[in-house]
């Protein structure tokens, strides 16, 4: 890897991509942030104090090719490479039963979680593969739903399981350029996404229950730790989770 690291994390304005960021920058990364709201992004910047000139702000919706594209031209020009992606951005919809999941609602979750992780992924892929020296590592956001369903999440876990797929092609073919390929399956870190588990979340026995959460910047910390790694090691699967979530088991 090239002495100055550059690193893109995706949903970096908030929740688990705002804390790898700010983790990234405290173990000296220059990080592209990318993401669709400004304001957001700049609030980041905002919140890295000092680190804040490492930090270049590119808006992009990941769900739209050309604007992935564009974002990561703007990266390579600005940083001059591109050696770690954090393939975080995605999003949920409602929980409601299988047959009431509306056409919109699975085509918004694909198109974020899904075609946004491909998007993102293929552009670091290229940038990784053509630069000098070669090679990188991309790891994804995969979460508990990539192992575990909850009630109600058949878009959002369809996705996820996808995002394996994913994760285990990128690996075999990234090998031959030198480029790693993780995922990070994260469960109930404390964000805005997850505020709903203090009032008690859906069970898969038909109760509802308040759920454990943990500090988001833990998960932060834990994709520093694998993306501090040299590119001829690599954490293929980790999980992060509040210990005392309904995951291992029977809850």
């Amino acid at each position: 890897m090239a002495d100055v690291k550059v690193a893109v994390v995706t949903g970096a304005g908030s929740g688990i991509g705002r804390a790898a960021a700010l983790a990234l920058l405290d173990d000296g990364w220059n990080v592209a942030l990318v993401g669709r709201r400004r304001d957001a992004l700049d609030e980041t910047v905002r919140r890295a104090g000092e680190s804040g000139p490492h930090c270049f702000v590119a808006s992009a919706d990941v769900g739209d090719r050309a604007a992935v594209d564009a974002a990561f031209a703007a990266v390579a020009g600005h940083f001059g490479r591109v050696d770690l992606l954090f393939n975080n951005a995605g999003r949920g919809s409602p929980s409601v039963d299988f047959d009431e999941i509306t056409p919109e609602d699975w085509a918004g979750v694909v198109a974020a979680n899904l075609n946004g992780t491909f998007f993102c992924a293929q552009a670091a892929y290229r940038q990784m593969k053509n630069q000098s020296p070669k090679g990188g590592r991309i790891i994804n956001n995969g979460s508990i739903s990539a192992h575990a369903p909850r009630p109600g999440s058949a878009p959002y876990t369809a996705t996820k399981h996808a995002v394996t797929g994913l994760t285990k092609s990128l690996s075999l073919d990234g090998r031959k350029h030198d480029i790693a390929c993780g995922q990070i399956d994260i469960g109930n870190a404390a964000t805005e996404m997850t505020d709903r588990m203090t009032r008690g979340v859906p069970q898969a026995n038909g109760t509802t229950m308040v759920e454990p959460r943990m500090d988001v910047a833990l998960v932060g910390r834990a994709v520093a730790q694998m993306a501090s790694l040299p590119l001829d090691a690599n954490v293929q699967f980790m999980t992060i989770m509040a210990t005392k979530m309904p995951f291992v088991g029977r809850g």
